[in-house]
């Protein structure tokens, strides 16, 4: 059953350890088949040097195994919940990457500071609130990605594809799981730039937005000229 996409999360989730973004078992990726309504995602715990594409869990929305002899990642109800909630995303990316969760980790929303960022978000990429006592206790992983949807409100979910959860660490996703961990990869890089260039000038502002605008919507949008037709 759908092993076209089992291979494509098995080669994305082996792309996160190729780019450094995840150590031993941390970290998951996720694709969902909008037709049949079903997830294929990471199994829990596994070694990524152990897992072949066979061992990819396919589950309902709701959760439930349809198929894989193995426990799906602990971070299905948040991949679950955000595929419920945004029916254009395809795919989602979750790290522990040690730029991009140290921003997570201090609260901070990454700012735009420069054009390389402004290629790829229209502003910072944002951080949830804190979740309470009550929501970590109760349904904590379902709790998280409704921490996500509450962040994204009033956004389109593709032109903000991260955020970073409070004291946790960044989702990513995209069109396609393939997208999810490329956004992964870019976002780790803006995390450090950032960092960085606050080391270097504490006092560094945003960019401005007409240059920002500018970077953003030659790559994206109807009036994109960036690359080749």
């Amino acid at each position: 059953m759908l092993q076209t996409l089992r291979t494509e999360v098995y080669e994305a989730n082996l792309e996160l350890v190729r780019r450094g973004l995840v150590i031993y078992t941390f970290g998951n990726a996720s694709a969902v088949s909008p037709e049949e309504r079903l997830i294929v995602i990471k199994p829990s715990g596994v070694p990524y040097d152990q897992m072949r594409p066979g061992d990819m869990v396919i589950t309902d929305l709701d959760g439930r195994v349809v198929e894989g002899s193995l426990r799906p990642s602990s971070d299905l109800p948040t991949h679950a919940a955000l595929y419920c909630a945004f029916p254009s995303i395809g795919g989602i990316a979750h790290t522990h990457s040690r730029h991009a969760t140290a921003w997570a980790q201090a609260c901070r929303e990454i700012p735009c500071l420069g054009t390389t960022h402004a290629d790829y978000f229209c502003g910072s990429i944002p951080v949830t609130e804190a979740l309470s006592p009550n929501e970590i206790e109760s349904d904590y992983e379902a709790n998280t990605g409704a921490a996500i949807i509450r962040l994204l409100q009033g956004r389109d979910p593709l032109g903000c594809p991260a955020a970073l959860v409070a004291g946790h660490a960044p989702f990513f996703w995209g069109k396609s799981v393939t997208d999810a961990v490329h956004t992964a990869v870019i976002v780790e890089e803006l995390a450090a730039m950032a960092w960085q260039a606050m080391t270097i000038n504490p006092s560094v502002q945003p960019l401005s937005s007409a240059l920002r605008d500018k970077h953003y919507f030659r790559k994206h949008g109807p009036k994109a000229y960036y690359g080749q037709k």
